[in-house]
C-alpha cells in the first residue's frame, strides 16, 4: 500500500480493514479525538466505534493505570479491535505555558507533561495493543507532533512538550517490534496532525489559525489506511510523509 495523501474530500471509510471492523478512540472528548470518533461512527464498514475518556463507561484516566487496565479487560470480550487510536495529549496546563528557555523548566511542569503525553500513552499501548487481531490487519495510532522530531528541531523551546513527544515516539517504535511478533499484520504508528483548531493550540495560534479537527482526523485516517505492515513503528505526518526521528 502507498502512503495516503491529504485531501479536501471527506473521509468515507477504512478500506484496508475487514467489513464490520471495530474501533476505539481514547481521548474522545478532545477536538481531534471527537472528530476521529465521528468519522469512524459514520463509516458504513465499521460495526462499532467506542470513545473512551475520564467520564465514559468504561472510564480511562491517564493518571490512573487501574482504569486503563480495567477498560482493556472489559472491552476484550467485544474484540478483537481492529483500529485503536490514542488521541489524548497536553501542551499547556495549570503548571504553565511551554518553556521557551532553560530557566523556565520546573519539575512539576515536566512531570505533568510526561504523565499525559508519554506515560499514559505507554500504558495504553501495554494494555490495549493485545486487543488487536492476532490474525489479520489491525491499526494502532498515537498522536505525536512534528516538534517531537529531534532531527527536525531547528527552533528550540517547548522543552517538556518536545521531549515528551520524542519519548512517546520511542515507546511506539519499541512496542511495534514486540507487537509484530504476535500480531504480524498490525500497524503501529505515531501521527502528526498538523496545527488543529482546538483548546490545545488556541493560546499560541489563535482559535482559527489551524485546520478544522474534522479535516485533520480524516487525513490521518487516510494515512493509517494506506500504511502496509512493513511501515509499522513509523512516524508520519497527515500528508503521508514519513518524519525523521
Amino acid at each position: 500500500m502507498s502512503h495516503a495523501q491529504p485531501s479536501a474530500m471527506p473521509f468515507t471509510s477504512l478500506q484496508s480493514l475487514p467489513h464490520g471492523y471495530r474501533a476505539l478512540v481514547i481521548g474522545s472528548t478532545g477536538a481531534i479525538g471527537s472528530a476521529f470518533l465521528a468519522h469512524l461512527q459514520s463509516d458504513p464498514r465499521c460495526a462499532l466505534a467506542v470513545g473512551l475518556g475520564r467520564h465514559t463507561h468504561p472510564a480511562v484516566d491517564l493518571d490512573d493505570e487501574s482504569t486503563i487496565a480495567a477498560a482493556a479487560r472489559q472491552l476484550k470480550a467485544q474484540g478483537p479491535w481492529h483500529c485503536i487510536i490514542h488521541a489524548a495529549g497536553v501542551l499547556h496546563g495549570p503548571h504553565g505555558q511551554p518553556e521557551k528557555r532553560l530557566g523556565q523548566m520546573n519539575y512539576a511542569q515536566m512531570e505533568a507533561t510526561f504523565r499525559t503525553n508519554t506515560f499514559g500513552p505507554a500504558l495504553v499501548l501495554a494494555h490495549f495493543a493485545p486487543l488487536l487481531p492476532k490474525q489479520g490487519r489491525g491499526l494502532l495510532a498515537v498522536l505525536s507532533a512534528k516538534v517531537g522530531s529531534i532531527g527536525d528541531n531547528r527552533l528550540g523551546g517547548w522543552y517538556s512538550y518536545r521531549a515528551s513527544k520524542a519519548a512517546l515516539n520511542m515507546l511506539l517504535k519499541t512496542a511495534s517490534i514486540e507487537v509484530a511478533r504476535t500480531h504480524p499484520l498490525a500497524v503501529l504508528a505515531a501521527l502528526h496532525p498538523g496545527t488543529v483548531n482546538s483548546a490545545l493550540s488556541a493560546p499560541f495560534h489563535g482559535a482559527e489559525i489551524g485546520r478544522p479537527a474534522e479535516e485533520a482526523a480524516a487525513d490521518l485516517l487516510r494515512v493509517l489506511d494506506g500504511l502496509s505492515a512493513e511501515a509499522t513503528g513509523g512516524f508520519y505526518a497527515y500528508s503521508g510523509e514519513q518524519l525523521p526521528w
